[in-house]
């Protein structure tokens, strides 16, 4: 596996080692040690997987992520955040503003080699399939990774766009949090469910109308309703 990655860290010793171990795995890196040259380098170059550290010298992580997410070019960009804070707290509102996943410092290079890979894996799987999929008021087009609902576009992440689709096509069978960190987060089933809620969560948000077809089942996980 290869990608264009932006690192997006101001521990210079701690962005060597990355770089380091994200090049013996053939990625191309990018560093970035702060926010303002992060963004700059996003206007300017196309990435595949943006690292981006929670505490800058000069803005928030949690505030790149969410211009990430509002600007059109970078809207389904994976993003990982890397940071020192492992609170529950500063996971949910990660995950709020549109971060695909989540590693805590310290972590181990083989741990986030393997979580790139799995968030790229998920990226690509959601690409082409050159198929168009529609359901009450919902028009997903695959091939152009595009969900309407009512003619209106609705701008989801790669994770976001897979999420759907995977409750759409099992429309009417009810899908453990466990199932759905397996199929749509490559994921260990074992792993905190919390990811789950908080992704069905921001995706009700964004789809609007449409939200009152994802039902949730109490105790076990979602379903999408059967009209």
């Amino acid at each position: 596996m290869s990608g264009r990655i932006l690192l997006v860290e101001d521990e210079q010793d701690l962005a060597d080692i990355v770089v380091y171990n994200l090049q013996k795995e053939n990625f191309s890196v990018v560093h970035a040690n702060t926010g303002s040259s992060a963004l700059k380098a996003l206007k300017e170059s196309e990435f595949d997987l943006v690292l981006l550290d929670l505490m800058l010298p000069d803005m928030a992580g949690i505030d790149i992520c969410r211009t990430i997410r509002t600007k059109d070019q970078t809207a389904t960009l994976p993003i990982i955040m890397v940071t020192a804070k492992g609170e529950e707290i500063d996971r949910v509102v990660g995950f709020e503003v549109g971060a695909d996943d989540y590693v805590v410092k310290p972590f181990s290079a083989r741990e986030l080699i393997l979580r790139v890979k799995a968030v790229l894996r998920r990226q690509k799987s959601s690409e082409p399939s050159a198929d168009i999929l529609e359901y009450s008021s919902f028009r997903i087009d695959s091939s152009a990774h595009r969900v309407f609902w009512e003619e209106e576009e609705i701008i989801l992440t790669a994770l976001e766009f897979k999420l759907l689709k995977t409750l759409l096509v099992r429309r009417g069978k009810v899908q453990t949090r466990e199932r759905l960190l397996e199929d749509v987060w490559d994921m260990d089933p074992n792993v905190n469910t919390r990811t789950v809620d908080k992704h069905v969560q921001r995706l009700r948000q964004k789809i609007g109308d449409g939200a009152e077809l994802i039902e949730t089942i109490r105790g076990i996980g979602y379903r999408f309703k059967l009209i």
